[in-house]
């Protein structure tokens, strides 16, 4: 605060403590509406991507059983390279981009999967 010949006065200690506590509790509410935003941003993801998997499986066996099969066991094995990657020890050396790409892959299904269990979709 300044006064009109430009100097400083001094803030009253209530009143700078009475500030100090609703930056704190606007900053508790803004923080805790991002989190709510972004738990409900990844479950509606989760359902979503939950929701075309299945209507991609469902369409693809109509059209082609074998094939479908065939693409979602690839699809398998692939997710399962890529935690076995995540958890076999770290060996020296650099990782290969087929395994960093599938060690990827596997954890953001892992995460979309425990997000879509809770969205009653299934």
């Amino acid at each position: 605060m300044e006064t009109e010949s430009g100097g400083r006065v001094a803030v009253p200690v209530a009143r700078s403590h009475v500030v100090r506590v609703i930056r704190g509790v606007g900053s508790f509410l803004k923080e805790l509406v991002e989190e709510f935003a972004g738990e409900a941003a990844l479950t509606l993801l989760a359902c979503l991507t939950a929701l075309g998997l299945a209507v991609a499986f469902f369409w693809g066996w109509e059209r082609s059983s074998l094939i479908t099969g065939g693409v979602g066991g690839a699809l398998l094995a692939f997710l399962a390279y890529g935690a076995w990657e995540l958890m076999r020890p770290e060996r020296t050396g650099r990782r290969m981009r087929l395994a960093g790409a599938a060690a990827a892959t596997f954890a953001v299904t892992a995460v979309l999967f425990v997000y879509a269990l809770s969205c009653n979709c299934s």
